[in-house]
């Protein structure tokens, strides 16, 4: 099989040169660009399989970095910042974010963060097809749509939103999402979930504005309608 190929989009080469060492040593593909918008051309122009993603670089911030990724790719990305803040982690999530490591950190922690993500399957039905009058699914594929309107998701809202649909008016806890939908659960934190319900709600809402299938029980959790 073709190795993986990593982009390291970081201006500290101290840091880039690590993480290559770190990369390389377990058989991946490492390109590194210490300018955010040469990262963006790399993305847009050769087959990358995740970004990690410096937020403080010195053209453009690494967030913009990732809307404008998002744009046109759901490559994963994780997020590399001097700072730990929570409302950090909650804004690379909110823009597509699919991990956030905060500096300094451990190489060869962050490399197996990596193969986590690229590895991650989803434990539910991928084998057929489902439709209802307001979602359709093609699991093959990986795309649903919403009102015949194909939905630009991340790798983490395609997991909930499919997981949902499977049982549509069932509540689902948030520790019942994270255990499905995440790979390694106990690496992530409960308001990883509803940030990206949040996320969901919104590009829900921006096809069809009247009409909001997704709800949240307080204290339990969330269930979807699949019809209106």
């Amino acid at each position: 099989m073709p190795k993986k190929h990593i982009l390291v989009i970081e201006d500290e080469s101290s840091i880039a040169d690590n993480l290559r060492y770190a990369l390389t040593s377990e058989g991946f593909t490492c390109t590194w660009k210490a300018i955010g918008m040469e990262g963006i051309e790399i993305v847009n122009n050769e087959s990358i399989d995740l970004v990690i993603l410096d937020v403080g670089l010195p053209d453009i911030n690494g967030f913009e970095v990732c809307k404008i990724i998002r744009k046109s790719s759901d490559v994963p990305i994780i997020f590399l910042t001097a700072r730990g803040e929570e409302i950090d982690r909650v804004v690379g999530l909110e823009i597509g974010g699919d991990d956030y490591v905060t500096k300094p950190f451990s190489p060869r922690e962050l490399v197996a963060r990596v193969k986590v993500i690229l590895k991650r399957q989803p434990t539910f039905d991928t084998t057929t097809n489902e439709t209802t009058s307001l979602f359709s699914i093609d699991k093959e594929k990986r795309r649903i749509y919403f009102c015949h309107v194909e939905l630009d998701l991340t790798s983490y809202e395609y997991g909930i939103l499919q997981m949902l649909l499977n049982s549509p008016e069932r509540v689902y806890t948030r520790e019942q999402l994270m255990a499905s939908v995440w790979s390694t659960p106990e690496e992530s934190y409960d308001r990883a979930v509803d940030t990206h319900i949040k996320t969901l709600r919104a590009k829900l809402r921006a096809i069809n504005a009247n009409n909001n299938p997704l709800t949240t029980h307080r204290g339990v959790g969330y269930s979807i309608k699949a019809d209106a």
